[in-house]
């Protein structure tokens, strides 16, 4: 069982990167994903979640407007789209196979499953 989070890498601000959430192991259908974000001295935080069941999402303030969350249950694949970013996007980006995703924010439980994490790096 595993979730391999991918994507990450160097950007300018402004730019652009699409990171990805494969799962094997288990299928990724059952579950939301949820996106987080870890910057260095600072807590975790979570950036974006997807419902399996209705498609509901949800985005942190500080990524509305610039990050779009998707899924493909086909490829047991989850995205995160990041666009007009900013350095403060800098960090280690998590995915996660949760319980659900609410208007709120991910909702979390002892089932779910965690990648490791992919850095993105947004500098000049």
């Amino acid at each position: 069982v595993q979730l391999q989070a991918s994507g990450g890498g160097l950007v300018q601000p402004g730019g652009s990167l699409t990171l990805s959430c494969a799962a094997s192991g288990f299928t990724l259908d059952y579950y939301a994903i949820g996106w987080f974000r870890q910057a260095p001295g600072k807590e975790r935080e979570a950036v974006s979640c997807i419902n399996s069941s209705d498609g509901d999402t949800y985005y942190a303030d500080s990524v509305k407007g610039r990050f779009a969350i998707s899924r493909d249950n086909a490829k047991n694949t989850g995205y995160l789209q990041m666009n007009s970013l900013k350095p403060e996007d800098t960090a280690v980006y998590y995915c996660a196979a949760l319980y659900y995703c609410s208007d709120y924010g991910p909702l979390q439980s002892a089932n779910d499953y965690w990648g490791q994490g992919t850095l993105v790096t947004v500098s000049s």
